[in-house]
């Protein structure tokens, strides 16, 4: 079994435009920037979100888009500022998908390169209970 997350990786076009999404979104706080020292395949910085490692890397943008996305535990009473940041940084979200009352709040948006971002207020433990209960209150 493994021990759990290692990192994320993204790879982006622009480095410093990934960055401020992570710091400004999900208040990411960066560790590391390779800069001309380059050990990896390309220009790369780590950022900490959390107990989360998110590595970016420079390269080119994903061609299309899909509903792969990597979701971030925000907590309820912060989740209407996240949203307004989101805005504020022009980034798309996604038309939010059916949900069942219960299982949490959720934003998807993209990031600058194509990348399917969530902010999600519940838990696994709520959802799992939720839908023990049954399709009621399917919206």
């Amino acid at each position: 079994m493994s021990a759990g997350l290692s990192h994320i990786t993204f790879i982006c076009t622009d480095l410093d435009r990934m960055q401020t999404v992570l710091e400004q979104v999900l208040e990411a706080r960066c560790v590391y920037a390779s800069g001309d020292a380059q050990y990896s395949l390309s220009e790369e910085r780590f950022l900490m979100v959390g107990d989360v490692w998110i590595a970016i890397m420079k390269g080119e943008a994903l061609r299309e888009r899909t509903y792969n996305h990597v979701a971030f535990k925000v907590d309820e009473d912060a989740f209407d500022a996240r949203v307004a940041r989101i805005e504020a940084l022009g980034l798309e979200m996604r038309p939010p998908r059916p949900r069942v009352e219960g299982e949490g709040r959720s934003v998807y948006f993209h990031s600058p390169d194509g990348h399917l971002l969530e902010l999600h207020t519940g838990t696994l433990g709520e959802r799992l209970a939720r839908y023990a209960k049954g399709r009621e209150g399917v919206a």
